[in-house]
């Protein structure tokens, strides 16, 4: 096990300590299920910003984005700037007014009003096992630091693991939504400043610096954006399957998440769910392209003193998996006091960012969309909030066992269950006469296409959410016009261009 300083041990430790305050703090204010889910929906949309940002990156951006762009190029970039160019002003100005109009906890109660109770039981099944697939694989990616960090063996990281899940699950049952939003907050400043102090003392560390860089990038093709093979198969990310991922994932995190739904409400007003929404954009955009910077950096330090002609690749060390880089790099290249211990502190709040939103959300589906959160006490929500955490580090532990890059298992994840929760959604939000029939068989067909995709076919995992969104989508389209239309009270209100029209509604 590699030996860290006092100085990183205390610098972790402080930070953990200060994370188990906050939910401390707050659960002195968790009297009813409002406050628990939504903060009595009067929370400050700064810092919901910053905590959307938190929960939907987190992890993934630690160990993926820089891998992304040292190993590949920049097309996953491309598909996160679906965010602040696409997503965020169709979310502005359809979901945000939507939601806020229902005033709802669970996002798939929208379902039920639309079309009938059975979709929305199917909505938050989706919803839950891509939650707990996702959650599971963000513990994954902190377990291929720590074991590059601190030289752990197999058993040891099993339990680290276990560790970092219970923590995390401690401090959001016992602090609610407040908990995890201003931890989330917390753990945006030490993920992006731990990553830039890495970007800078790396760059020190190339001759000629920032001339490098761009050089050797462009001498390997690696800030590519616009590949445009049209193949489906092929395993090399194109301009398609960036915006594939873009258009289908990413769209679906902000629209159809119970996540970002439910911060949504928890903001008093239409505007300041809007101004969440585009801090969230701005720190998308910035620190992702913080992240890949620190890949472009790190495969110019491992190639500047090879021959023009070395291979692209040829200069890396040697490591178990290609998500180490970083911690590799950190470890072995630059002053290690106290740098270690930031790292660390970041890799911790990725996680528990990744953990503490995803637990607080299914606990909320629970609640409300199985129990109709009728007579449901705080004290039963926190007993099912702790015990989703254990069936997270359970599903960690599974998780671990899949081979491949952490980035891709979360594309895998993500594409299955977000189209088609999309496409049911799009459905009835855009098409006046989609019917609980439609829908219905929207979704079957759409799961039918999905699981032929994955198991008979080997199509990027990046397209997996066009195929689980159009299907269901266009089947929901023609059978909408083969049956009949739904009563008007399955529609006000609740489809665009109804009435008064609601999404532009500023308060």
């Amino acid at each position: 096990m590699s030996t860290l300083q006092p100085l990183d041990w205390a610098i972790c430790i402080a930070y953990l300590l200060v994370v188990l305050g906050i939910g401390s703090w707050f659960a002195r204010e968790q009297e009813t299920n409002e406050e628990y889910f939504v903060g009595g929906r009067r929370m400050n949309w700064f810092p919901i910003g910053l905590s959307i940002f938190a929960s939907v990156f987190s992890s993934l951006s630690f160990v993926g984005l820089p891998r992304e762009g040292a190993y590949a190029d920049y097309h996953l970039m491309l598909s996160i700037l679906f965010i602040p160019l696409i997503v965020t002003p169709i979310a502005c100005w359809i979901f945000i007014p939507l939601y806020h109009r229902l005033q709802s906890i669970s996002v798939y109660e929208y379902l039920e009003r639309r079309f009938h109770r059975s979709i929305r039981l199917v909505g938050s099944v989706l919803f839950s096992l891509y939650n707990i697939g996702w959650i599971g694989t963000m513990l994954v990616a902190v377990g291929v630091i720590l074991q590059a960090v601190l030289g752990l063996s197999e058993v040891q990281l099993t339990w680290t693991l276990v560790g970092v899940g219970v923590f995390a699950t401690f401090y959001t049952t016992i602090g609610g939504v407040k908990a995890v939003v201003w931890t989330d907050v917390l753990q945006t400043f030490v993920l992006g400043g731990g990553m830039l102090a890495v970007l800078l003392m790396a760059v020190a560390r190339i001759d000629g610096g920032w001339g490098t860089v761009l050089d050797l990038g462009v001498r390997y093709d690696k800030f590519q954006m616009f590949n445009l093979n049209a193949d489906l198969t092929s395993t090399t990310k194109t301009f398609f399957s960036a915006c594939a991922y873009g258009g289908f994932v990413y769209m679906a995190s902000y629209t159809v998440n119970q996540g970002s739904a439910q911060r949504y409400v928890a903001m008093p007003s239409v505007a300041a769910a809007r101004r969440a929404l585009l801090v969230n954009a701005a720190l998308s955009g910035g620190i992702c392209l913080l992240f890949f910077m620190v890949g472009s950096v790190l495969f110019a330090f491992y190639h500047q003193s090879l021959p023009a002609d070395a291979a692209a690749g040829s200069g890396f060390p040697d490591l178990p998996k290609e998500d180490q880089l970083v911690p590799h790099f950190v470890l072995n290249e630059l002053p290690r006091v106290g740098l270690t211990g930031l790292l660390l502190a970041g890799l911790f709040a990725a996680a528990m960012s990744s953990v503490d939103s995803g637990i607080n959300n299914v606990t909320a589906l629970i609640v409300y969309d199985w129990m109709r959160g009728r007579n449901v006490s705080v004290k039963a929500s926190r007993v099912i909030c702790s015990s989703l955490g254990v069936l997270v580090i359970l599903a960690a532990l599974f998780i671990r066992q899949w081979e491949g890059p952490v980035f891709d298992k979360i594309i895998a994840i993500a594409g299955t269950f977000f189209g088609l929760l999309m496409g049911v959604f799009f459905l009835g939000v855009f098409l006046r006469r989609a019917s609980t029939v439609a829908a219905t068989a929207g979704m079957l067909c759409g799961v039918a296409t999905v699981l032929y995709v994955i198991l008979g076919t080997d199509v990027n995992k990046q397209f997996y959410g066009f195929f689980g969104f159009a299907p269901t989508f266009i089947v929901g389209v023609i059978a909408s016009n083969l049956t009949p239309p739904p009563p008007e009270t399955k529609t006000r209100g609740l489809v665009v261009g109804s009435l008064r029209h609601p999404w532009n509604d500023a308060e």
